[in-house]
């Protein structure tokens, strides 16, 4: 969630640093445009009063005219050779009364043309169009030189704007500067504020993940964060403590059945027997009366077994799996050398991180089961591998093993294949194998074994749990 909500902050602090930052740039720019026009707006009166006195009009020279043009013209030299801003007073003609450089004249086209069209009107020239840092264009400011109210010339500069430019360049430098430190800070504030908000869903999605496999006693600690999800976490810290209850009893409820219902079920298998000492030896009901009461004893262990396993938590610690692997295979070894089967294991030495008891009583279960469905004169293959995050245990049958259908339940409670009612089981082993093994992180899956049979994998992780 932090890195889907980190960056929607960014971009949007980046939008609004944005949002100001543009049109400060742009002021800036148009301040320090606007400054070098006011300058070349007086740099072009003071020529203008200079002009003002050289003639009545261009052509009409007044008596004292060559002293104040060699003054107009002296002035515009220095000008151009200080600041290397082009000036000239031009007549209606556009004969340069005066310029400098001497050279210089108006263009045939372009800026320069329409500023001095303009002040010809008798009103100075409109302010040039905004010059970016990018651009080399010029400003050109032109005044009008007024004389009894008629137009008798025209100032003209034409300035480069180089300069302007780099200062306009520094103060956007300036402004991106403060634009990235302005960013930083909120980006800083930003990991600040989602830390904060998201640290209390970091831990209940942490303690939902401990509950979901099994660690029923995790709860949300407290925390920081908004008050909202601060009563979220104690609304779940309740929500747990009930769904506990909740199934602490219902452990209970199956482990006190079935321990209350084994001393009637004894006292009846009892009595069963005191009832067929006067009957023939044969009666077939009689016979049928002890299998059932066997096999619902069998289902009775097997509930108290299952809800001992629900109950139980793990041991964890690290586990020679390839020496316990091979310590089950021989304690079953009679077993199937008895019923005709050949057990045999491949099973070197590897480590994982397991619960010793619990793994035995899941491998107890998957071996039996094994044994079990092997038809006589078959055999049973255990194997242990790994990789280089879990090991595995993997026991093959050549029993007449589960169609696809069957795979899919096979591990569910109670559950038994159509073709294996009449063999001795309640349906409960597998599933108790399970959960033995989820309580130590583990698993274990079902597949076809070539040619024929069930292929059992258990799987154990190599690594300890982390906090």
């Amino acid at each position: 969630m932090r890195t889907r909500l980190l960056p929607l902050l960014i971009v949007l602090l980046a939008a609004v640093l944005l949002a100001l930052g543009v049109p400060l740039a742009i002021s800036v720019a148009a301040a320090e445009q606007q400054r070098v026009v006011v300058d070349r707006i007086d740099d072009t009166a003071r020529f203008a009063a200079l002009a003002q006195f050289v003639t009545d009009a261009c052509g009409a020279v007044r008596a004292d005219s060559d002293e104040r043009l060699e003054t107009l013209s002296t002035e515009l030299v220095s000008y151009y050779g200080v600041y290397g801003i082009r000036a000239g007073v031009f007549c209606h003609s556009e004969t340069p009364m005066a310029a400098a450089p001497v050279q210089w004249r108006l263009p045939a086209e372009g800026e320069m043309r329409g500023a001095f069209a303009e002040a010809l009107l008798s009103r100075r020239s409109h302010d040039p169009e905004q010059v970016w840092p990018w651009q080399r264009h010029r400003l050109v400011v032109a005044s009008p030189v007024i004389r009894d109210g008629d137009v008798v010339a025209v100032v003209v500069t034409d300035s480069p704007t180089g300069s302007m430019r780099s200062r306009i360049l520094h103060g956007w430098l300036v402004i991106a500067a403060g634009e990235s430190a302005a960013m930083l800070l909120a980006v800083g504030a930003a990991l600040r504020l989602t830390g904060w908000v998201l640290r209390p869903v970091r831990v209940l999605d942490a303690t939902t993940h401990d509950i979901a496999t099994g660690r029923l006693k995790s709860r949300v600690a407290a925390a920081g964060g908004p008050p909202e999800l601060q009563r979220l976490a104690r609304s779940f810290n309740e929500m747990a403590d009930n769904v506990e209850e909740v199934l602490e009893q219902q452990r209970a409820f199956v482990a006190d059945a079935s321990h209350q219902l084994r001393n009637p079920l004894a006292a009846l298998l009892l009595r069963i027997e005191l009832l067929a000492l006067e009957l023939p030896e044969d009666n077939e009901e009689i016979a049928s009366v002890r299998t059932e009461g066997k096999r619902l004893g069998t289902v009775l262990d097997d509930l108290l077994d299952l809800a001992l396993a629900e109950h139980a938590e793990a041991d964890l610690r690290i586990t020679d799996l390839g020496a316990l692997t091979a310590e089950r295979v021989a304690a079953w070894t009679p077993t199937a050398e008895a019923k005709g089967v050949r057990l045999v294991g491949d099973c070197p030495p590897t480590t994982a991180w397991a619960d010793p008891v619990t793994l035995s009583s899941a491998l107890d279960a998957v071996i039996d089961n094994a044994v079990k469905f092997t038809p006589e004169g078959e055999t049973v293959e255990v194997s242990v591998g790994f990789d280089g995050t879990t090991t595995t245990v993997v026991v093959a049958d050549r029993g007449p093993g589960l169609t696809d259908d069957e795979l899919s339940r096979v591990g569910d409670r109670f559950w038994r294949s159509a073709h294996h009612q009449n063999i001795k089981g309640s349906g409960l082993g597998l599933s108790i194998s399970r959960t033995l093994l989820a309580a130590g992180g583990g698993t274990i899956a079902y597949a076809h074994h070539a040619p024929h049979g069930l292929r059992v994998t258990v799987t154990v992780p190599r690594s300890g749990p982390t906090a």
